[in-house]
């Protein structure tokens, strides 16, 4: 089995930070659901069934705050794996590379270029 071409890796590297970013900003929307809820029982007087609701809410809202956190490096990350992989493009264009890997490279590129702004749960 040969080894996979720079275009291949690059085309990899963009998916798999893409679907880490879903993944995170998935996570970052159950959290925050948690959140509202623990909140909304706090302010009904609720205190759980063991009456740490307060501390579990804190616990909740740090972990929501460190993947917020994850966001920045994260883009930045997918930034600089999509350049790397429109280079490679390029590269494999100029050389006449094969055909169905420079389209799916061109299909990934473009799901890491919709990569959104972080979000502000």
């Amino acid at each position: 089995m040969p080894a996979p071409s720079p275009l291949t890796i690059a085309t990899q590297s963009v998916q798999r930070l893409v679907k880490e970013e879903q993944y995170y900003r998935k996570d970052l929307t159950q959290q925050s659901e948690r959140v509202q809820r623990l909140e909304a029982e706090l302010k009904k007087g609720g205190e759980g069934a063991d009456g740490n609701a307060e501390y579990v809410l804190k616990q909740e809202q740090r972990a929501r705050d460190e993947t917020r956190a994850v966001f920045e490096p994260l883009n930045k990350r997918i930034e600089e794996a999509v350049q790397r992989l429109e280079e490679q493009i390029a590269a494999a264009e100029s050389e006449e590379g094969p055909a169905e890997e420079i389209s799916k490279a061109k299909e990934v590129l473009e799901l890491g270029k919709a990569v959104e702004e972080p979000p502000v749960v």
